[in-house]
């Protein structure tokens, strides 16, 4: 008797992909799976094996054609492939083995969102290209990762089940993550975190300002660390305490999680915190300097992403660091007492909180220009409600920020709603406070002042870029617009005659 068919081709057996793959095979579907070290296939199979041995959920398939051999027509495969050209290598290998104009070949890697435009367009005869950016790490595509689907609205109707069975799931009323890390029994009840972005590309430009988001909530919490560390000299498991306490409020989140249990383990050779021992130089793929990229090209301020950026950047400077450090001076240090360090730590909790808000606003607001500049429709709640789980920024106020686009779909800023307007006039003195006793005392804080900056800027009425303005017209000719005239009409200054300057009307 012959083998059924397969529901699902998938290439690329990484970490994420064998993950993927046996959520998968947990929900249901039989897969034929491809990748060409044999090996991952192997250690695939016997994973499979291990968890469900009276019935293999996966076919291992050695070459393309014994892939789409395997598949029921019309073929669905994803891929889980390096981004780039690996993404372009397989899909010729898959017009090369006979894909038909009606498979849909999905890519589930971390793709440049321009470069899945660039392919929709030059496979659109061949086969449907269609992308969904993934985010969770290997956990969370093993039991319930967030998906950022985009491109043909045709595809994602004979996607839609699929993800929704394989995604993250959130309690409907709370808005809280459902968990359940067991192999062979997936999460099926709640509100799946996973929705349909747009058009080609928009997926993983979400995705993208995700990650830059990532990027941003990272060093933040890195920099309390450090003032908690080098201000008030606590070591790494009080940190820890401090994080797991943070955690069981307003800051609940997966990064204030992990980043308090990274500060409670010890090091198994040294006995020491290892954190302690971990070199401080930060590594990056690449997707927060994309967004902070696409946040100059659009003119959406993002200062806090990017300066997340720049703070790997300055790490990586390790050896002219050290130097620095025996050469420059910094402040001579005080001695804190017992009452003020709590309200240095309570300072820094309402710091933190204020800061993230912002990170989120610039975030959206990223989002939200780049739909007017590429014409996409993307609804704002929906982002929210599919990162409350699954993904690497989840975060118990993402709900709030659910609440304030189904208040107002049309938000120009979430600093603007209601609620995350009144907590940061609740908490911003705090917030001051820790940057300014970070300054003096020489503590790097760019990501907690850059945020801060970006919110003064943003309620600041006049700005001084009136003066700038001048500058421009005075040694280019730039023009400028009056306060007193109609908007739009530009006027230039003859500024070689201070005596009598002529203004023109351009």
């Amino acid at each position: 008797m012959a083998e059924p068919k397969c529901d699902i081709g998938f290439i690329g057996v990484g970490v994420m992909g064998k993950n993927l793959i046996l959520n998968l095979a947990d929900n249901g579907y039989r897969i034929a799976a491809f990748d060409l070290d044999h090996q991952k296939l192997e250690q695939l199979l016997k994973q499979d094996t291990q968890e469900h041995p009276k019935a293999a959920r996966i076919v291992a398939c050695r070459s393309y054609t014994e892939l789409l051999a395997c598949l029921t027509p019309p073929h669905l495969i994803i891929l889980s492939v390096p981004a780039g050209k690996a993404v372009d290598d397989v899909c010729y290998k898959l017009i090369d083995a006979g894909v038909a104009a009606d498979d849909i070949i999905v890519d589930m890697g971390n793709s440049l969102w321009t470069d899945t435009v660039s392919r929709e367009k030059k496979f659109e005869s061949k086969f449907i290209f269609f992308s969904t950016a993934v985010s969770g790490g290997e956990v969370g595509a093993r039991f319930g990762p967030s998906l950022m689907p985009s491109g043909d609205p045709y595809a994602w109707t004979r996607i839609k089940p699929i993800w929704q069975a394989i995604s993250a799931k959130v309690d409907p009323v709370t808005g809280q993550p459902i968990e359940r890390y067991e192999p062979g029994n997936p999460v099926t009840e709640g509100e799946p975190c996973a929705a349909y972005i747009g058009p080609s590309g928009s997926g993983h430009y979400v995705k993208m300002v995700h990650n830059g988001i990532e990027y941003a909530d990272m060093q933040l919490i890195c920099e309390a660390y450090q003032v908690m560390r080098d201000i008030l000299h606590m070591p790494a498991s009080e940190i820890a305490t401090v994080f797991q306490q943070w955690n069981q409020g307003p800051l609940h989140s997966y990064l204030i999680e992990i980043s308090g249990q990274v500060l409670a383990t010890k090091d198994s050779e040294t006995g020491l915190p290892l954190v302690d021992v971990i070199m401080d130089k930060a590594g990056q793929k690449g997707t927060g300097l994309w967004t902070a990229v696409s946040s100059l090209q659009i003119g959406s301020p993002a200062p806090t992403i990017a300066e997340a950026v720049y703070a790997r950047a300055i790490s990586a400077l390790k050896s002219e660091r050290v130097k620095a450090a025996t050469t420059l001076q910094g402040p001579t240090e005080n001695i804190i007492s017992k009452t003020e360090k709590q309200k240095i730590i309570q300072s820094l909790h309402d710091a933190l909180y204020c800061a993230k808000i912002c990170v989120y606003a610039q975030g959206f607001n990223l989002m939200k220009m780049a739909a007017k500049e590429y014409g996409w429709t993307l609804n704002f709640a929906e982002i929210a409600k599919i990162w409350r789980a699954g993904c690497i920024i989840r975060a118990v106020f993402l709900q709030s920020i659910v609440h304030a686009f189904q208040r107002d779909d049309e938000l120009e800023n979430l600093l603007l709603d209601p609620f995350f307007a009144k907590q940061i006039s609740q908490y911003q003195q705090n917030w001051r406070k820790s940057v300014a006793n970070a300054t003096l005392a020489g503590i790097p804080v760019p990501a907690l002042s850059s945020a801060l900056s970006y919110y003064d800027s943003y309620r600041t009425a006049v700005l001084p870029a009136n003066l700038l303005q001048g500058q421009r017209d005075f040694f280019g000719a730039h023009t400028f617009e009056r306060t007193d005239k109609a908007k739009g009409k530009q006027f230039h200054v003859e500024w070689s005659h201070p005596d009598r300057p002529m203004v023109k009307i351009k």
